[in-house]
């Protein structure tokens, strides 16, 4: 049953409305614009009809108006359609507010007839904006099925592990290094949850400063704080009924980590400088590029957070880890970067292939998005070329084989060339499986630490790389 807020003055409005109203709606009353805006602010409403008087109340005496302020304490993000009730002389000044954002309006008396109109229009906005949020979304489907393709075994183990909790209400954490694709992740879940049909929100807590963050994430009241001249909505209020993404959750504060843990217990929180408990259903999905757990022996992190948000852990394996995936994953990326530019970019050549397979990718997904973009804009072939691409990491190209003397290579060149290839990638997968950790890896290989330095820095790998 849908709920309508009616913030009038006029009492013959109510009556009116039912006439107009066949649904069973549900009307609440506001007498006054603070009213209002403190019901805006504590409940979900499916519509709003506001008077005109309430909205020009919040202009500033004496100066010039503007409409769009006035209009944002009752059209907040996530916020239902706004109608302007008006008296037929304040039209001219009602038609200023709707330009400025406002839905609709209706005028005193209400006709149902009118109402009925009015409430068509809407309907036949909101389905026309579902069917073009549909084509978003089977158009992100689209890019998502072409990113989630692998011949990895460790991304199969991930992507089993996305299809038993994605249906859950479970928390889930998301970790690895940076640029590994845990927003992509996130967003996989959503979709493939329950909550599907309800808002994601993506919040990326490492940007935002430890000032800001309680605001941001729940909201605050007017007055809150120094430059809060309003009343905020918090991202988790704004994500009621869906998901909340929480990127890089171990920079958030002391003090949000505390409301950030009674939201996960409770179901509650209180905005910054409130009094009032809100009520939320909200999923969350946090990520991590860092280690929680050292965080928490550090003391950087509460343990009683991290056990909350920790109930379903998925870890995202580094791209050198999965270098079969390169070719699907470089293809994929060719046919986004072929519609967005307008090109027809075939592929990309052996020798630059070959080069991309050799390079140990610290920046992941992400780095080798913004290498490929940037080859692509200055290819004026076919293929992109080993020309297009920086020259150090064009260096790394694999060797030819060892009994291809076309580069006019001695036999006892190629056999150093290969024993040197099948050396740096015999350090490389160790070192990923001792997450970086030297001393192990000199251990397991059977040589002493300082030999295995001295290797690494032959080959140019870096024990940060790999942890």
């Amino acid at each position: 049953m849908k709920t309508l807020l009616v913030a009038t003055p006029e009492s013959t409005v109510k009556a009116s409305l039912r006439k107009a109203l066949r649904h069973g709606e549900r009307l609440e009353n506001a007498a006054s614009a603070p009213a209002c805006l403190d019901l805006l602010g504590r409940r979900r409403f499916d519509l709003a009809l506001v008077d005109i008087g309430f909205i020009t109340s919040q202009l500033p005496e004496g100066e010039e108006p503007d409409y769009a302020a006035a209009l944002e304490r009752f059209r907040r993000s996530g916020g239902p359609p706004l109608i302007v009730l008006t008296p037929p002389e304040r039209i001219r000044q009602t038609v200023s507010v709707v330009k400025a954002g406002a839905d609709n309006y209706l005028t005193y008396p209400v006709d149902p007839h009118e109402v009925e109109l009015v409430m068509a229009g809407l309907a036949d906005r909101k389905r026309i904006e579902q069917e073009l949020e549909y084509l978003r979304e089977s158009f992100w489907r689209d890019e998502a099925q072409g990113l989630v393709r692998t011949h990895s075994p460790l991304m199969h183990e991930v992507y089993e592990k996305l299809e038993m909790v994605a249906p859950t209400r479970a928390t889930v954490l998301l970790t690895g290094e940076t640029g590994t694709g845990k927003s992509l992740l996130a967003r996989l879940i959503h979709m493939h949850s329950s909550r599907s049909g309800g808002p994601f929100v993506a919040v990326h807590c490492g940007s935002m400063p430890d000032t800001l963050v309680e605001s941001e994430l729940f909201g605050h009241e007017k007055g809150a704080f120094t430059g809060a001249e309003r009343r905020k909505l918090g991202k988790f209020q704004i994500a009621d009924k869906g998901t909340i993404f929480l990127d890089e959750v171990g920079t958030i504060s002391a003090s949000a980590q505390i409301t950030l843990l009674q939201v996960l217990q409770e179901g509650s929180f209180c905005r910054v400088g409130g009094e009032q408990d809100i009520s939320v259903d909200v999923r969350v999905v946090a990520a991590s590029n860092v280690d929680l757990a050292k965080k928490i022996s550090e003391g950087g992190f509460r343990d009683d957070l991290y056990y909350r948000l920790n109930v379903f852990a998925i870890e995202l394996p580094p791209l050198r880890a999965r270098r079969e995936d390169l070719p699907l994953l470089v293809s994929n990326l060719l046919e986004r970067l072929n519609r967005n530019y307008g090109k027809a970019m075939a592929g990309v050549e052996e020798r630059a292939m070959q080069a991309l397979t050799a390079y140990a990718w610290p920046g992941n997904i992400r780095e080798l998005e913004n290498l490929l973009e940037r080859a692509y804009i200055l290819e004026r072939g076919r293929r992109l070329s080993p020309a297009s691409f920086p020259a150090d990491l064009m260096a790394l190209e694999h060797p030819g084989p060892a009994d291809d003397p076309g580069d006019g290579q001695t036999l006892a060149e190629a056999r150093r060339r290969a024993v040197d290839e099948v050396e740096r990638r015999y350090l490389e997968r160790l070192l990923i499986a001792k997450k970086g950790r030297v001393d192990q890896a000199a251990a397991q290989a059977g040589i002493t630490t300082r030999q295995l330095r001295n290797l690494m820095t032959k080959y140019a790998l870096a024990a940060r790389d790999f942890k």
